[in-house]
């Protein structure tokens, strides 16, 4: 069922314009599920046959988590079928997928910046419907992407291009950009139980 709006701007937009905008949304917050729901639109992305580009930041490049397979996967049945649309996983820690450099916990911040250097060459030449940018949030907070740099990118970028941002603490910015704002907040959690997290479920 779609979703009503509760008021209609007078923007000079169609419906259908209006409907069809691309998105900015950030997810944030201290609960779980804030990359669990971007992998979500990612796979729905998929399903309407557009390109989907996800890009990890901070998850080290040796934790391979389920939703990796996942994409993989179905961009391998994309190019084997045309079923779907494309879709790529991209991930720091030892060295961006395009870059096949070796990562330390030293050249994170170079390694950060350089992914955000590709995200923007990939805006600006449309390569993707759908951006996943997980765990985005922190290297702005720590300084090593510069976040005025990223507000002024997603504000003026072309074409119809979705970008979902996932992580704690987002900037103020940022949030006033998104179009669409969902803060995570923990009621409960198993660890709180001293129970360690579980494949299926964290992996």
């Amino acid at each position: 069922m779609r979703g009503q709006p509760g008021a209609v701007p007078d923007d000079g937009l169609t419906t259908r314009q209006r409907r069809n905008r691309p998105l900015l949304v950030v997810h944030t917050g201290d609960g779980k599920g804030k990359s669990t729901a971007a992998f979500g639109l990612a796979l729905r992305g998929w399903n309407q046959g557009w390109s989907v580009g996800v890009f990890q930041f901070v998850k080290s490049a040796k934790w391979r988590i389920g939703e990796q397979t996942a994409v993989e996967t179905l961009g391998e049945l994309h190019r084997e079928t045309g079923r779907g649309g494309p879709m790529e996983w991209h991930k720091m820690g030892a060295g961006w997928s395009w870059s096949r450099k070796e990562g330390t916990d030293d050249d994170h911040a170079l390694a950060a910046r350089e992914g955000w250097a590709e995200i923007k060459r990939r805006l600006a030449a449309e390569t993707h419907g759908v951006y996943v940018l997980d765990e985005f949030t922190y290297p702005m907070a720590w300084g090593w992407v510069d976040v005025d740099d990223v507000v002024e990118t997603l504000r003026r970028r072309p074409g119809h291009q979705h970008v979902v941002i996932t992580g704690r603490r987002c900037p103020e910015p940022l949030l006033e950009l998104a179009d669409l704002v969902t803060e995570m907040r923990k009621v409960k959690h198993p660890f709180d139980a001293g129970q360690k997290g579980q494949r299926g479920i964290e992996w």
